[in-house]
């Protein structure tokens, strides 16, 4: 899971440290650097400071939450007098996890933070959505699964999923076929599809971003497999449908099938 850390020096180690190797991260040094790597990263989670610019403002992190409303935000920063009114404005926005250096940053209170907002990370939930579908599958599998669909970027072949799962390509696709699944091709096509609507439904990420972040080629392909699997291109299904919305028609259409051979040219 990637973080972004827009703090100073100083914090930005004991939060690395305290993340003792579960988290990776991604440094960003100025409100201008943090949306672009928002928009160009697989950002999952940001701990931001409202003293990033020298002085207690709100009017960037307020940007970031209207760009990206599902993106989980900790504000890491220090108490001052000046500070109180903008952590009230924040917190009118909905931020209300708050790490004060040198008062309550103790590594264990960091890594709980982190841990909290992990939880509402769009990969997590996004994870959470497709439990029911995956439960099906050999415990080994759905666990290199898993590890796929939280970087999908990453897992762009049924070899690559099965290089992951340690096991030749025919090996993963039978599993599949034991627990009544599509093939691992179409799964994973579906997949990236239901990720890219929940990042849709931001409206700081393009539908160009999404795909760069997904790992398309071409915004065409994902624009393609939004029709397979959704029945819409991605303009439509990211004003059209909620995300349960979304897994419901993906399991309709395909998801729930046994037997999806009539799209069996759509994922390649």
């Amino acid at each position: 899971m990637l973080v972004l850390g827009a703090i100073p020096d100083v914090q930005y180690h004991k939060l690395r440290r305290a993340a003792a190797g579960q988290f990776t991260f991604v440094r960003a040094l100025e409100w201008g650097q943090v949306l672009d790597t928002i928009r160009g990263r697989p950002v999952e989670l940001a701990v931001l400071d409202p003293l990033l610019g020298g002085e207690p403002r709100s009017q960037e992190i307020e940007r970031l939450r209207q760009f990206f409303p599902s993106l989980p935000l900790i504000l890491y920063t220090t108490l001052t007098p000046e500070l109180a009114s903008v952590l009230l404005t924040l917190g009118k926005r909905g931020i209300r996890e708050v790490v004060f250096a040198r008062l309550d940053d103790h590594p264990t209170r960091l890594r709980e933070a982190l841990e909290t907002e992990y939880a509402r990370a769009s990969s997590q939930q996004f994870l959470e959505q497709l439990e029911g579908s995956l439960a099906p599958l050999p415990t080994e599998l759905r666990w290199v699964l898993e590890e796929a669909l939280r970087t999908p970027e990453e897992v762009q072949t049924v070899q690559h999923l099965a290089l992951r799962a340690a096991v030749d390509r025919r090996t993963c696709e039978r599993w599949f076929t034991r627990a009544h699944l599509p093939s691992p091709r179409h799964f994973l096509a579906a997949a990236r599809v239901l990720y890219a609507h929940r990042l849709l439904r931001d409206p700081g990420f393009t539908i160009e971003d999404v795909a760069k972040r997904l790992g398309y080629t071409r915004v065409k392909t994902l624009q393609q497999h939004a029709r397979t699997y959704l029945g819409l291109t991605a303009g439509e299904m990211r004003l059209s449908l909620t995300t349960d919305e979304a897994l419901d028609t993906v399991v309709r259409r395909f998801l729930g099938r046994r037997n999806p051979g009539s799209m069996s040219a759509a994922a390649g």
